[in-house]
């Protein structure tokens, strides 16, 4: 019904720059939140950062003033550019988004991206 499909992930050097990329598809009829999240080994999942549609975005604390995150709501999009990159970056990062699908009737639903792997050397 609805599919998050991610790119931009890699390998990069410490202080370096990164720009995520995620596309949603399908049967959406409304995005309200797009959000990043990562998960490093053996860590739990986080928010990194997040965009509700028409507000303002959100970042954790350890990414603020480094990373941006935009959505593009015309064509279903959110980007994060992620700036001074650090080893405690390194991670699976996820692209998550909050829809209301119209595949059967109108129902709300999360969704997730397959994740895209950022490693950031020393």
């Amino acid at each position: 019904q609805v599919q998050l499909v991610e790119s931009g992930g890699g390998l990069v050097q410490a202080g370096g720059s990164l720009r995520l990329s995620c596309a949603a598809s399908g049967s959406i009829f409304r995005i309200y939140t797009m959000a990043w999240y990562r998960q490093a080994p053996g860590k739990q999942r986080e928010l990194v950062a997040g965009i509700p549609d028409g507000g303002n975005a959100n970042y954790a604390d350890a990414v603020k003033g480094r990373f941006t995150v935009a959505r593009d709501n015309e064509k279903n999009t959110v980007d994060l550019q992620m700036n001074s990159l650090d080893p405690e970056d390194t991670g699976v990062y996820y692209c998550y988004a909050d829809v209301l699908d119209s595949f059967r009737g109108l129902s709300r639903g999360s969704y997730w991206g397959q994740g895209t792997q950022v490693t950031v050397s020393p």
